[in-house]
């Protein structure tokens, strides 16, 4: 009997839009003072949950000032919260941001029944995740109660160096979309053991990830824990996703996740981009 695990999902649907006359992608259309707003929320994470105001505008780069009437504006609408000691945190109001668009992904939805399947006959944990900048976002966690990491969940991101599916993401990028994406600062400290320390040394990895078409994470991201991973591709060939299976390293050597495990992560993203070939067909 496999071990219980929590469910976590979120339905997707990755659309792009053509560059009309009303295109976001128009310089004339850009509202800079949205873009600022926008660029302080991007910096709170896992790793930094709360900022003083001070410490924003070193980081982002703007204008005390400028960066003050911002998080202002922010706190006043709810989208931050002014805690006790100064700092000042994600608001509730961010949350149903986060929410509709994940649940607006409807790729998602399509994949969640066949990772159900994959984490029942596994016993294993299951994640389907996206490259955001440098990290890996993850949509669907279904956890095996054993699994060491469980302050993973649906929402949260980890560096894409340190990850199957980050490293497998990483692998189908174009050489100028990587280098802008990878810096110094992607690779994180607080690593496992095995974990890549440069973009140099992570490059003859990628390649072979591409050329096999599939990843592992042999501790890199914490001591104990490895997983494999393979790609979701959209019917014109792009990787749209990754998948894995994480386990714990003192239960799976690195050969029996390759001969048992990655046949059925490999055979599930196969199932799933097939049934984003026959969604796509029968919409047209």
């Amino acid at each position: 009997m496999p071990p219980r695990r929590t469910a976590s999902s979120s339905s997707a649907a990755l659309r792009s839009a053509p560059a009309g006359p009303e295109s976001p992608e128009r310089p004339e259309y850009r509202v800079e003072a949205l873009a600022k707003g926008l660029r302080i929320l991007s910096l709170f994470n896992e790793q930094r949950p709360s900022w003083r105001v001070s410490d924003l505008a070193a980081v982002s780069g703007l204008p005390m000032p400028t960066v003050y009437r911002v998080v202002m504006t922010l706190a006043s609408e709810g989208y931050l919260d002014h805690l006790p000691n100064g700092d000042y945190r994600p608001g509730a109001r961010t949350l149903t941001l986060g929410t509709a668009a994940l649940r607006s992904l409807d790729f998602v939805a399509i994949a969640t029944p066949k990772l159900q399947e994959l984490g029942e006959r596994t016993g294993e944990t299951v994640n389907l995740a996206v490259l955001t900048g440098d990290r890996v976002l993850y949509l669907v966690r279904l956890r095996n109660a054993d699994l060491v990491t469980a302050n993973i969940q649906v929402g949260s991101t980890l560096p894409a160096v340190h990850t199957s599916i980050g490293k497998l993401l990483l692998a189908y990028l174009g050489d100028a979309d990587l280098q802008s994406r990878v810096t110094d600062a992607s690779f994180s400290a607080n690593s496992g053991p095995n974990a890549k320390v440069s973009l140099a040394e992570l490059r003859d990895e990628l390649r072979a990830i591409r050329d096999q078409g599939w990843s592992m994470q042999d501790e890199e991201l914490a001591y104990g824990l490895r997983s494999v991973a393979a790609p979701i591709t959209a019917p014109d060939g792009r990787v749209l996703a990754g998948v894995n299976l994480a386990v714990q390293a003192q239960d799976w050597s690195t050969q029996r996740i390759i001969r048992e495990l990655r046949p059925a992560v490999l055979a599930t993203c196969a199932e799933i981009s097939a049934l984003l070939s026959d969604t796509s067909a029968g919409s047209r």
